[in-house]
């Protein structure tokens, strides 16, 4: 279980690639502790705290709308209507496939 925890240690350490944060950071407002290292922690007053907590989240927030609007476009590229059909329009079916009791 060992390597799990470094596992899980080693993905919150990084930058997330839609959010460009790190995801220990956007959760508790530091960042994460790394052992022997001397870290110079900043204290603010808990306003400062929350409004930094805020803001931040709130850029990750629209980073991650951008991405997925990005990627809804590039999944529509593929998946077109070249029929034109709408949900109102009838159709004909083929009953060659359909095997009834």
């Amino acid at each position: 279980m060992e390597w799990l925890k470094a596992a899980e240690f080693q993905y919150n350490d990084k930058k997330h690639a839609v959010t460009e944060h790190i995801l220990f950071k956007l959760n508790f407002g530091r960042h994460l502790w790394k052992g022997n290292l001397i870290v110079q922690i900043e204290f603010l007053k808990l306003e400062e705290f929350l409004i930094r907590l805020q803001r931040s989240w709130e850029e990750a927030t629209k980073s991650m709308e951008i991405a997925k609007k990005t990627i809804k476009k590039q999944f529509d590229k593929k998946r077109q209507n070249p029929q034109g059909l709408k949900t109102e329009d009838n159709m004909w079916l083929k009953a060659k496939n359909i095997h009834l009791n």
